[in-house]
């Protein structure tokens, strides 16, 4: 193998842009180290854009005893409220108390567990509910508790790890698929496909993190060609949106008989959605769907609480996500560790492969890292993270932010501004920049998504498809019909023709 020039060798090649890859990357990347990361297809496209969007403790993770992990997460929901005021906020979470739950003593014991096993800064704490007429839960569920938790936009939260690694100086690389890596005398070589031209490169690196979520053990075994020391165990976790099932902006923790957790949530406005189901999964995660049996349970278990009935025809959309969760050998899926594991194999040349996590706690994932990497590298910087706002996130909050825009940008109208404070922040202002009223923002796409705001994210933000758009920066796949649609994929095309001529 031919040697390359030492001004070519990375510090740190990230495979994967999932949370896990791009929070490596950031964290990396702002300690000093050269840094790059391949991403076969976009960013955050498969598990990381298929969660709950919650940033939580994991209350269910306490009958597992997985303490560590609760205080950990419900730490971090502090770090990220400070790091992410446009897209994480507080939700509080309502738990109708059944007779087939535990005692409603040992319910109020783990709220206040929850809510001291690690410092509260900005969320109120748990307390106990009555239900009465208004309430649309059925007549027979007389009693609850609410608590707090936090909703996060996953996928945005994805994109702006990457946009800081790239701010910090890390090469970003969308649609660029590793096909294969060898270790010699100390460095990687890591063979890239474009998966657009085919055109292959290859880049060296002293050491490779393999964050591939779903696709991790193969590329240990087929991409690196080692023995993996963890397996893997792939669980779909499924959700639907129906039309809102309650009128205010609270969510419902639902525990059903066999002691899965169903969530209703808040979303975008009109819509509720509902998940997740714990299914074991076989095949290929990029082919991942929502299946008639997983939907029917979903709405089972919604039915059995909510006084409107809800059917297939009220399902509006799907979306389904694989879960790699380090092999622990449990039988229940539903009990399976969410922790993370780091395998590092120092054999030739570094090796870190990420088992497992949630997105809750990916920061802290990314720091186990780096802790783990650092002795492979001399001047690499302090941990940093904890205290750096993520880009946009330096406004005061979303409200005030949104209110400033309505003032700034009248034209944008109330909804708008609130979509924009709630996805962007202050990054926003780079389309908005210099205008003064609609026609300025350029041909229009439906539900206020403007060509401004489609050329930003496609020159900023790594997006090329129309699901890169709608489905992950936007959240607005579920505002535009097929004709919309349609002229925003025929726009795009047109924008690639143009500039790769």
């Amino acid at each position: 193998m031919n040697a390359c020039p030492r001004q070519d060798i990375l510090d740190l090649f990230v495979i994967g842009g999932g949370i896990n890859g791009t929070g490596i990357a950031n964290d990396a990347a702002g300690r000093g180290l050269r840094v790059a990361l391949s991403e076969q297809r976009d960013l955050a496209s498969a598990t990381s854009s298929a969660s709950s969007k919650l940033i939580h403790g994991g209350l269910r993770y306490l009958e597992h005893r997985e303490f560590r992990l609760v205080r950990e997460a419900l730490h971090e929901r502090e770090v990220l409220l400070r790091k992410a005021p446009h897209i994480v906020w507080p939700l509080r979470f309502i738990l109708p108390h059944q007779p087939h739950l535990r005692p409603a003593w040992m319910i109020r014991a783990g709220l206040f567990l929850y809510d001291h096993l690690s410092q509260r800064d900005n969320l109120p704490a748990s307390r106990s509910l009555r239900f009465g007429a208004d309430s649309p839960l059925q007549p027979s569920i007389k009693r609850g508790f609410e608590y707090s938790d936090c909703w996060v936009d996953d996928a945005r939260l994805v994109i702006l790890n990457a946009m800081q690694a790239r701010e910090k100086g890390a090469d970003i690389q969308v649609g660029s698929r590793c096909i294969g890596a060898k270790a010699e005398d100390g460095i990687w070589h890591i063979t890239l496909e474009d998966v657009t031209t085919g055109k292959r490169q290859t880049r060296h690196a002293r050491a490779l993190v393999n964050a591939a979520g779903p696709w991790v053990e193969n590329v240990v075994r087929e991409g690196v060609q080692r023995d993996s020391r963890y397996g893997v165990r792939m669980i779909q976790g499924s959700h639907i949106v129906v039309p809102r099932l309650n009128g205010d902006e609270r969510a419902y923790i639902l525990q059903n008989r066999d002691r899965r957790i169903v969530f209703v949530l808040p979303y975008q406005q009109d819509y509720s959605l509902i998940g997740t189901t714990d299914v074991r999964y076989q095949g290929d995660p990029a082919q991942v769907s929502a299946s008639r049996q997983e939907i029917d349970y979903l709405l089972e278990v919604v039915n059995q609480h909510f006084t409107h009935p809800l059917t297939h025809q009220d399902v509006i959309a799907t979306f389904s996500g694989v879960r790699p969760l380090c092999d622990d050998e449990s039988a229940d899926p539903s009990a399976m560790t969410r922790d993370y594991t780091l395998d590092l194999d120092a054999r030739d040349a570094p090796l870190l492969s990420v088992f497992g996590g949630k997105i809750t706690t990916y920061r802290k994932l990314a720091e186990a890292a780096l802790e783990q990497l650092s002795p492979y590298f001399q001047d690499i910087g302090e941990a940093w993270t904890a205290g750096a706002v993520l880009p946009g996130g330096d406004i005061d909050s979303r409200e005030a932010f949104a209110m400033q825009l309505v003032r700034d940008y009248p034209f944008l109208g109330e909804a708008r501004a609130r979509r924009f404070a709630s996805s962007y922040g202050s990054l926003c202002l780079r389309f908005l920049h210099d205008t003064t009223h609609e026609a300025q923002l350029g041909d229009t796409f439906g539900a206020g998504l403007t060509q401004a705001e489609v050329d930003y994210l496609v020159r900023d933000e790594w997006a090329r498809s129309t699901d890169d758009i709608l489905w992950r920066r936007t959240k607005l796949g579920l505002r535009l019909d097929a004709a919309q649609q349609e002229r925003l994929t025929t726009y795009l095309e047109r924008h690639r023709r143009e500039h790769a001529a």
